[in-house]
């Protein structure tokens, strides 16, 4: 029978100790992502600006987020090599001492959609901040529901693959911070504080992940797990399904 492993540890695992560096770039390798990076932070600010100011409901909803995600996906993999990275165990199995991060990533992004939830029961009794999260949610409540959950998801995995991928690989000092910065001013375009706020705080969980174990996987399955269950759980809450 496994060894219980204490909370502590669990999360440092997750979120602290530092399992594999990056390999450090060549110069011109560094500075093509630096430029790429800087390229699709702009349109990808643009497009996100545009898709979530269209009328829910609308046509153009769809072909702007998939859009979204090719800016976002496009950019991450043009600017060079991605790895999908691994955290720390005791598993005596493993021979290296590391394994792919797959159900930590998840329990934490349900972990922190239940924070959001818990902050949604208050922010739904304050009016200007109500509107703006009502204003996210109607997109949620649109059309098919298969279809927004599929949109959701990529739309995640394409956000990581650049911010916790290219952008943080671009950046060599400060990553975590740098790259939340950046994540939060791209989410700004849409106007609404209260999708910023979220970018702040998802922005630092999954770039401490990407910290940790030096790639990609674990924010994908973080921010997907948060993701989906926002979409799943907040409209309710607010009265819109």
């Amino acid at each position: 029978m496994a060894r219980e492993i204490p909370a502590r540890r669990w999360l440092d695992r997750s979120l602290r100790e530092v399992a594999r560096r990056d390999d450090p770039p060549s110069a011109a390798a560094l500075r093509r992502r630096r430029w790429v990076t800087v390229a699709v932070v702009v349109v990808g600010a643009v497009v996100l600006g545009v898709s979530l100011r269209v009328e829910p409901g609308s046509p153009w909803f769809y072909p702007l987020t998939f859009g979204l995600a090719a800016v976002w996906a496009g950019g991450a993999f043009a600017s060079g090599r991605l790895h999908l990275g691994h955290i720390v165990t005791d598993d005596p199995q493993d021979d290296d001492g590391l394994v792919r991060p797959v159900l930590q990533p998840i329990l934490i992004g349900l972990a922190l959609a239940g924070v959001f939830v818990l902050g949604a029961l208050v922010v739904r009794e304050i009016g200007p901040l109500a509107d703006q999260v009502t204003g996210i949610m109607e997109f949620a409540t649109e059309g098919s529901l298969p279809v927004l959950i599929v949109v959701t998801a990529v739309n995640g995995v394409a956000e990581e693959l650049f911010f916790r991928g290219a952008a943080y690989a671009a950046i060599p000092r400060h990553p975590v911070v740098w790259t939340t910065v950046a994540y939060t001013i791209a989410t700004l375009a849409t106007g609404n504080v209260m999708l910023a706020f979220a970018a702040v705080l998802l922005g630092v969980i999954v770039g401490l992940q990407r910290r940790v174990s030096g790639g990609i996987l674990a924010p994908i399955l973080t921010h997907c797990s948060w993701s989906l269950t926002m979409l799943l759980v907040l409209p309710p809450i607010f009265g819109l399904r």
